[in-house]
């Protein structure tokens, strides 16, 4: 059993899990700004919080952990400029990542009580959501850069 390769699976399907679920579950609450239908908005949100909880966060934690047993099994430098640039790249999205989750957080909450009271939704709605749009494509753009560098090694 050759456990370099499977640890390399592992972390091929966790990166394919934090991008696909990433852009997935943006796409549907993207789409449910142009609604106005309360429920589906909730729904969105409600849904979009819970893939973060049982895809992403998951992902996230392994990504690194796989990735740090890659280097040190497969003799790179833990410094070579492409590694390091990675690390930027993966830190950064993660920073931008964190305030989006909170962001969902939020509109959850918001449409939850919107869909309770029957009362529309507040102004900071539509303002949270649009600095989540926002803080998405850094991290997304960034985790493009991220394959392209494991997959070429370029520098």
């Amino acid at each position: 059993m050759d456990w370099y390769l499977i640890v390399k699976t592992i972390h091929i399907i966790s990166s394919t899990v934090l991008f696909g679920t990433g852009i997935g579950i943006a796409f549907f609450m993207f789409l449910s700004y142009f609604t106005n239908n309360i429920h589906e908005k909730f729904y969105a949100a409600r849904n979009t919080v819970l893939a973060d909880y049982f895809f992403t966060l998951p992902a996230v934690i392994v990504q690194p952990a796989t990735g740090f047993w890659l280097v040190w099994q497969g003799g790179y430098g833990w410094m070579d400029l492409w590694l390091a640039i990675t690390y930027v790249i993966y830190i950064v999205s993660g920073l931008c990542w964190l305030p989006v989750v909170w962001i969902q957080i939020q509109l959850k909450n918001m449409t939850a009580h919107a869909v309770k009271t029957g009362k529309p939704l507040p102004a900071r709605y539509y303002k949270l959501f649009k600095i989540w749009f926002l803080l998405g494509w850094p991290a997304f753009i960034g985790l493009i850069a991220v394959f392209f560098l494991m997959v070429f090694k370029p520098v």
